[in-house]
């Protein structure tokens, strides 16, 4: 867990997936996408002392390209699927291992059809207009620098950078640090890097 007053804590609690996962201290994750001890898929998520924290199950062979979050225990917190036929490339995540509309979370898409660099809008279910986006992710994905915001504001609520540690290296072949901001959901956060994961690898391999 990181410690500092450089990481602002958000004005109000941002709370998508579960309150017990918004705390009121900066976190600090590492993840790995190519993680040597997990058997089943290969994304991994770890705190600064190599715990386990989250882990995303592989590609699911059905209709709907289908990816779930796990916590450590191995429960489900969190299904998201590629909406087929969407110009924008969007993913539509829903609560545990539900893809009923009802459950829906929240939904996110490429913020134009071409894109240079990194650039995601966020929508809430609740937010059925999507005039506005709740939040956005920015940056240079390939670099490991992407910020998340809250909507269109400048306020950061989470940020991605590479991470060099001794121990980080130790645990996977590729893997990056998140840092997320206080009072801000970061199993939320996790989701998104996952969806961030599956949209720039999809794109690298094309």
């Amino acid at each position: 867990m990181a410690t500092g007053a450089s990481y602002p804590a958000a004005a109000s609690p941002v709370v998508v997936v579960a309150p017990h996962f918004c705390v009121g201290h900066p976190v600090d994750l590492t993840i790995v996408r190519k993680m040597m001890t997990l058997s089943e898929g290969t994304f991994g998520v770890t705190d600064v002392d190599g715990n386990l924290m989250f882990k995303a199950q592989g590609k699911i062979f059905s209709l709907h390209d289908r990816r779930v979050l796990l916590d450590a225990a191995g429960t489900p917190l969190i299904t998201y699927k590629e909406k087929l036929m969407s110009a924008h490339r969007r993913w539509e995540v829903f609560r545990g291992e539900s893809t009923d509309e009802k459950d829906m979370l929240f939904s996110v898409r490429k913020s134009s059809l071409f894109q240079m660099k990194t650039k995601l809008h966020v929508f809430m279910a609740s937010n059925t207009s999507e005039d506005i986006c709740d939040f956005r992710i920015e940056g240079n994905w390939f670099e490991s620098k992407c910020a998340i915001y809250a909507g269109n504001s400048n306020n950061i609520i989470a940020q991605m950078h590479r991470n060099h540690s001794a121990k980080s290296i130790l645990l996977g072949k590729d893997n990056f640090g998140v840092t997320v901001y206080p009072n801000v959901d970061y199993a939320f956060i996790v989701s998104l890097v996952v969806i961030l994961e599956e949209i720039n690898t999809d794109r690298n391999e094309s």
